[in-house]
């Protein structure tokens, strides 16, 4: 009797096509060369220079440009008016509030009366006004009762003459009253009169 050797059979995979596929990890394609591009069908065209090129002409405007202004010079001639116009006004009004003090009032109404000044610059003595602060008297100093200090100047005219005059009082302690040091106007010849500080009561 003769035995008959058959091959196995081959045995299936029970998972299907599908999952397997997707379980099996995807192939890498490696290169070692970038695809290069294809060689131009023409060949390029090259010129050639027999001498250097000439540089090339200028760029010239058709109309003239606007020249540049300096606007400096204006900003400081503004600023230099500003300040001017600022210290002409605080000088007018500083000056118009003295000449309306009542210092300076009682300063003028004995000055007026008195005889000795009456002898040398005449009637009628007033303080010269200046034009340019509107009519009233330049006064210099500061007639400051808040302190107990007044110390003022001022031109004076009369009929026959003119002077500046010359007062200074001050105050040693707050009630007391004002101690004159100096009451007097000097002509404009040099002489020299002490004005009496009662003559306004007279």
């Amino acid at each position: 009797m003769t035995t008959l050797w058959t091959s196995r059979p081959p045995r299936y995979s029970t998972v299907s096509p599908r999952i397997a596929s997707q379980s099996r990890p995807p192939l890498r394609k490696h290169t070692s060369e970038l695809p290069r591009s294809r060689p131009p069908a023409e060949k390029p065209l090259v010129e050639l220079f027999s001498a250097p090129s000439r540089p090339a002409p200028l760029f010239t405007p058709a109309r003239r440009l606007p020249s540049h202004r300096r606007t400096w010079p204006l900003a400081i001639a503004a600023t230099a008016l500003g300040v001017g116009c600022w210290v002409a006004c605080f000088g007018y009004v500083t000056n118009e509030t003295k000449a309306t003090s009542t210092v300076v009032k009682h300063i003028l109404r004995t000055t007026a009366k008195d005889a000795s000044l009456r002898q040398l610059l005449g009637d009628e003595i007033t303080p010269k006004p200046e034009w340019w602060l509107n009519g009233r008297p330049r006064i210099r100093g500061e007639p400051n009762q808040l302190q107990g200090n007044i110390d003022l100047s001022m031109r004076l005219r009369g009929s026959r003459g003119a002077g500046t005059l010359h007062f200074t009082s001050i105050r040693k302690a707050r009630g007391t009253p004002y101690e004159i040091l100096r009451f007097r106007v000097i002509t404009d010849d040099g002489r020299v009169v002490e004005v009496d500080p009662r003559a306004a009561d007279a």
